[in-house]
């Protein structure tokens, strides 16, 4: 009996050249990037695995924030995302994609530099969506600097204002909304157990998040 078998070339499925130097200044737009990056908006097919569930991703608007959100919402969940002030029209796209998919999507614009609204957004989402089942903790602040010498305090504070302490302010604020069956996801990197000398403050930060996931686990 022959079977019938299709094999698919992994090495052929995705973009493989190589990639022009691009530099942005921050706020930034994935949307000039080239080749735009791919974050499933017409390649993920969901399967109603999150039904009806409500989400809040911060960093929605780019990167892997982005590919979760749209994923979430092709597989049924409203979502709510944050996205750092300027980069509006990367979110817009992100709420596009949302609503084709027949789901609701809230776009808040916040600055995690800024500690004293987090708690107002986890109201927003509540109130705008209706609970929180989905709490994913993604944003991130990496600035490169070749030598310690070059790096500034003040970008040391904010990138663990923006990458480890927002996650501890989340976390408190949403905890009380989050029923027995809620997910909390954290988002670090191999920066955390094999850091780069040009990230030192960001590579810190991720092997914070790594130590406060097990830790809130």
């Amino acid at each position: 009996m022959t079977e019938n078998r299709k094999l698919t070339d992994p090495r052929t499925m995705f973009y493989s050249d190589s990639f022009e130097k691009q530099d942005q200044e921050a706020p930034a737009l994935q949307q000039k990037m080239t080749p735009v990056p791919d974050c499933g908006e017409s390649t993920y097919q969901g399967h109603e695995k999150l039904l009806n569930r409500r989400a809040f991703v911060t960093g929605g608007d780019s990167g892997i924030g982005r590919a979760a959100a749209i994923a979430y919402a092709k597989e049924g969940a409203d979502v709510a995302i944050q996205y750092l002030p300027g980069e509006e029209a990367d979110a817009q796209e992100v709420k596009t994609a949302i609503e084709n998919e027949g789901r609701k999507a809230l776009l808040l614009p916040y600055d995690f530099r800024d500690e004293d609204g987090i708690d107002g957004l986890i109201d927003q989402v509540v109130d705008e969506l209706g609970g929180l089942d989905i709490l994913v903790l993604n944003a991130a602040q990496q600035l490169s600097r070749k030598k310690i010498t070059e790096l500034d305090i003040q970008q040391v504070k904010d990138t663990f204002l923006v990458n480890i302490v927002a996650m501890f302010a989340l976390v408190k604020a949403a905890k009380p909304h989050l029923k027995p069956g809620s997910a909390i996801i954290t988002t670090t990197s191999v920066q955390g157990f094999n850091p780069s000398v040009h990230l030192m403050d960001y590579a810190a930060s991720k092997a914070a998040i790594s130590n406060f996931t097990i830790n809130l686990a």
